[in-house]
């Protein structure tokens, strides 16, 4: 009896000694460690994300967007989650485009993910079932993915690093991140919406750049033709406003369709358009008058150990007439009046040898060695377009300051910045860097170059019907590792329009086009490039007090529009203003934007792939330069 009781007394003071250790243990938890576990269960059903802000936008110049940023969504399902699985899979097949037996086939497994990305409209009628989780993330999209892509770039991705505006324009078009709590399920994965929300994201700043998407348009759909056509290596494209310095379009292409920023980047001698660089000296100093002629030599000098020679057989040749008629022989001896520092500075003041300055990542600077390092040839060589190296955008520059009365201003590639909340924070003003010449040696340069384009000229294959053009052609061998390249030529052309006041400063640059001389690659192709300008009415023109004069132009080849006369003939009024919108429906965009062009009308197009609908509608009659719309069948903006 008394053990019996002994061990019921060691039982009891077990479970007393236990119900201590419990009650302890409950202590210590609930009243010592309490905040701290309450703070790991917390953290363990929750989490601090960062927002992602929204990335500003990119528009032309006329509100026309050119890089957006849509949120797009992942969708994941847990099968184990559904109250009814067949109304969730039919959900699925009919907003995600799924096929049946892939649903069912995912539904198989612990967790069916649908990558997508799906936009908002595809996953609104899923957010409503138990089971299906949303995540979402923030796409740059391209409403026109190769349109201006080589002056646009792309923003840093994971594996790729950020070009063009995009990487120069980061920090404005970034934004500001958000900060939220959400909440997790065992397995980790998160609720769609946060419970908490710390912070809102700050969208980035929108930019507005100095482009013109019709413009462009035209631009890049020329050159493009143009490359094919003539079976060139590549080429370059640039319009500038001379009285802003604001880039209207920025075009680049190689023969293999590939898109580089060769307008900012690569160099190549000018050849005969850096002729009136020196004809700029010769006047700037001085040196020369109207009635001053040097002798053509039949052809063919001998300067030193250098033999240079012209196309064109000249005897005597004022320098007007060396710049119209692109005589290597004429300005040569001309500029043998200027000293080595004269000519040097002359082409430094103009920006050649010095970057521009336009906001891009990337910019060469080219090549203008200073006196010191001539050789005895070097002058010879500067006073036709060797032995100097340029990018498109500094010849574009030089000929701008040439049409803006002697003036150099800072290339731009930006209009306008506008912040989240509405206000503009940046307008473009022109920037001059430079007074390059005054504003009567400017007058008499753009005369030469008027001349250049005119009957006699080695140009004239630009000039238009109604309105004077004036530029200068080039024709320079291309240089390799090993010296020049038999048979190998870049074929450039600058010119300004309209010839009197100009409006668009254009340089045409074509590698290795078949037919070699300018006169018959680049001249033509900006030909080609203004008559559609001309024919669609842009805004970038405005040609109102610009009186036109009627004029033989040269023959049309397949670079260039046509006009289209009626018959029986139709009054003359009655042909400018009125158009009939021509079918083209089906079309791809491009080709439709062309043929509206061609048309003489203006063209605003939204998505890609075959056209779907236009407004006007086909058929109809509107005013010469009015505004269709053309809506492509992929890529609609919302």
């Amino acid at each position: 009896m008394a053990r019996s009781a002994l061990r019921l007394r060691a039982v009891q003071v077990g479970y007393g000694l236990g119900a201590l250790v419990l009650i302890a243990r409950a202590a210590q938890v609930q009243l010592v460690d309490g905040a701290a576990y309450e703070r790991n269960a917390r953290a363990q059903r929750t989490e601090r994300i960062a927002l992602p802000p929204t990335r500003g936008a990119i528009y032309d110049r006329n509100h026309v967007p050119l890089a957006l940023t849509h949120e797009t969504f992942h969708v994941g399902v847990d099968p184990d989650e559904l109250q009814n699985a067949a109304t969730a899979s039919i959900a699925i097949v009919e907003n995600l485009a799924q096929s049946m037996s892939y649903v069912t086939e995912m539904f198989e497994r612990d967790y069916a993910y649908f990558h997508g990305p799906f936009n908002s409209s595809d996953v609104q009628p899923l957010r409503g079932i138990r089971g299906v989780y949303l995540t979402s993330e923030l796409t740059r999209y391209h409403p026109n993915p190769d349109f201006a892509r080589a002056a646009l770039g792309r923003p840093l991705a994971p594996g790729r690093p950020a070009s063009g505006i995009e990487r120069v324009l980061d920090t404005l078009l970034t934004g500001r991140e958000g900060s939220a709590v959400v909440l997790r399920d065992q397995f980790g994965r998160r609720y769609e919406s946060p419970s908490r929300l710390d912070a809102f994201p700050v969208p980035g700043h929108d930019v507005y750049l100095t482009i013109d998407a019709e413009l462009q348009d035209i631009v890049e759909r020329s050159l493009a033709e143009a490359i094919d056509r003539l079976g060139a290596a590549g080429g370059d494209v640039l319009v500038l406003d001379p009285t802003t310095g604001e880039v209207l379009a920025v075009a680049a292409r190689r023969a293999d369709g590939s898109a580089p920023a060769s307008v900012f980047t690569s160099v190549f001698e000018p050849g005969s358009t850096a002729k009136i660089f020196a004809a700029a000296a010769l006047l700037r100093h001085g040196l020369v008058s109207p009635t001053d002629s040097v002798w053509g030599e039949n052809g063919r000098y001998t300067l030193g150990n250098r033999v240079i020679e012209d196309d064109h057989v000249e005897q005597w040749l004022t320098l007007r007439g060396v710049v119209r008629r692109s005589s290597n022989i004429g300005i040569v001896k001309f500029a043998d009046r200027l000293t080595p520092e004269q000519q040097y500075a002359m082409l430094r003041a103009f920006g050649l040898g010095t970057r521009t300055g336009v906001e891009f990542p990337v910019e060469s600077a080219g090549l203008l060695s200073k006196p010191s390092k001539w050789s005895s040839t070097t002058a010879a060589s500067l006073a036709i377009g060797y032995e100097v190296a340029v990018t498109t955008l500094q010849l574009a520059a030089a000929y701008a300051a040439i049409a803006n009365g002697g003036i150099l201003l800072r290339p731009t590639l930006v209009h306008r910045v506008v912040a989240p909340d509405g206000k503009e924070v940046y307008r473009h003003r022109p920037e001059p860097v430079r007074r390059v010449v005054g504003a009567s040696t400017a007058r008499e340069l753009r005369e030469m170059l008027r001349d250049a384009v005119s009957e006699g000229g080695t140009g004239t294959t630009a000039a238009l019907v109604r309105y004077e053009v004036a530029g200068k052609t080039g024709t320079a061998r291309r240089a390799g590792p090993n010296g020049y390249v038999a048979g190998s030529y870049t074929a450039s052309f600058a010119s300004m329009f309209p010839a009197d006041d100009p409006q668009l400063v254009m340089v045409v640059k074509l590698e290795d086009p078949r037919g070699t001389y300018a006169s018959a690659t680049a001249a033509p192709l900006t030909r080609s490039v203004l008559e559609q300008i001309l024919a669609a009415q842009t805004e970038v023109l405005d040609l109102a007090a610009t009186p036109s004069v009627p004029r033989p132009g040269p023959p049309v080849d397949d670079g260039i529009v046509p006009y289209v006369l009626t018959w029986p003939a139709q009054p003359r009024g009655e042909q400018e203003l009125e158009r009939v919108v021509p079918d083209v429906i089906g079309l791809r965009v491009r080709a439709a934007a062309r043929r509206l062009h061609q048309s003489g009308l203006r063209v605003r197009y939204i998505g890609s792939g075959p056209v779907d609908s236009v407004t006007p509608a086909p058929g109809t009659r509107v005013r010469k330069g009015a505004l269709v719309t053309v809506i492509g069948s992929r890529g609609g903006l919302q």
